[in-house]
């Protein structure tokens, strides 16, 4: 089942009962994207932010803040927050990748140019902290500051790990909690802490971030070697790319010598042929890594739904748990 076909769409009923706050999000968005002196920014920028994404992270922020009963207007600007450092971090990181697509439309780097993107994106960080800021929580902003410094870390760290066969488990882990889990996590635990919860509620919140930020990344990588067009995802990316995602390095710790010199060709080397991504996916079956990897996905998301359980008992608590099931619907 894909997040598009679904005939339940959790993320897009959260939008609705959110959709004060959302609207007011887009307007802050919008106006502080805005630059007098350099138009370039705004055109960069709206391409991005207005190319139809879900606005899943600054929503989980909304729902954490409203969940924890928080009635002030400082919950809008994080979400804002939240979404100029994602927008960022993806201005950069197709620079980074050389991509030609996102989200069904040219990147930015391709109808202007790495510069721009990569300008852009640190204007956008500049502007989120300026966000944070106003929110006058010292709290708020170490979050989000760490946050930030994680998500770099976790970028350069999967720039290092690219490519080499040692790579393990823990490694690929480091990189999917800086990398995507970061941000969760924080979305979630601001919304609390602009409600002024207690530590527990705000650790709930953090849990429930990072570990459905963790499975949302795991399905993602699942999705190269199994999606479908259906599925947003084009088949075969991340072997393109020689990363190593959780499926291949469970593979590649289970290969005999012949497999691991087919790994050691197409992802140390890359050097890559005709029907190799074929092979490598009869290799994912024959050990069973794709399965056991689903099963991961599946396990951290179960650890995302019991985090919640701390959670007052109210209908944005129960979409966010339907959400979690959502991530991986893809999968299962």
């Amino acid at each position: 089942m894909s997040l598009d076909i679904a005939a339940t769409k959790p993320h897009e009923r959260l939008a609705a009962a959110l959709s004060d706050d959302l609207t007011a999000v887009n307007d802050m968005i919008r106006a502080r994207m805005a630059s007098e002196h350099a138009p370039r920014i705004p055109e960069v920028t709206a391409h991005l932010v207005e190319a139809g994404g879900k606005r899943l992270r600054p929503m989980l922020t909304l729902a954490a803040a409203r969940m924890c009963g928080y009635d002030g207007p400082y919950h809008v600007h994080l979400a804002a927050t939240v979404e100029f450092i994602h927008t960022a971090t993806l201005l950069h990181d197709d620079v980074v990748d050389e991509s030609n697509q996102r989200r069904g439309r040219p990147t930015a780097n391709l109808l202007w140019d790495n510069t721009s993107s990569v300008l852009v994106g640190d204007y956008l960080f500049a502007r989120s902290f300026q966000l944070m800021v106003e929110t006058g929580s010292m709290r708020v902003l170490d979050i989000l500051a760490n946050a930030s410094a994680t998500i770099a870390e976790g970028e350069v760290l999967q720039l290092t790990a690219a490519a080499d066969l040692a790579t393990t488990e823990e490694i690929y882990f480091k990189v999917v909690r800086g990398k995507t889990a970061a941000l969760f996590s924080a979305a979630m635990e601001v919304g609390g802490v602009i409600a002024d919860q207690d530590d527990a509620t705000v650790k709930a919140l953090f849990d429930y971030g990072d570990t459905l930020g963790i499975a949302f990344q795991i399905v993602d990588d699942l999705l190269d070697y199994g999606g479908t067009t259906a599925t947003g995802k084009n088949v075969g990316d991340d072997f393109r790319e020689r990363k190593l995602t959780l499926p291949v390095i469970r593979a590649i710790a289970a290969a005999d010598d012949v497999e691991r010199d087919f790994w050691t060709r197409t992802i140390g080397k890359g050097r890559q042929e005709d029907g190799d991504l074929e092979h490598a996916i009869a290799l994912l079956a024959k050990h069973g890594t794709m399965e056991t990897t689903r099963q991961t996905a599946l396990d951290y998301v179960a650890q995302a739904k019991n985090a919640l359980a701390l959670l007052p008992d109210t209908d944005i608590r129960e979409m966010l748990i339907d959400l979690a099931d959502y991530v991986v619907a893809r999968i299962t």
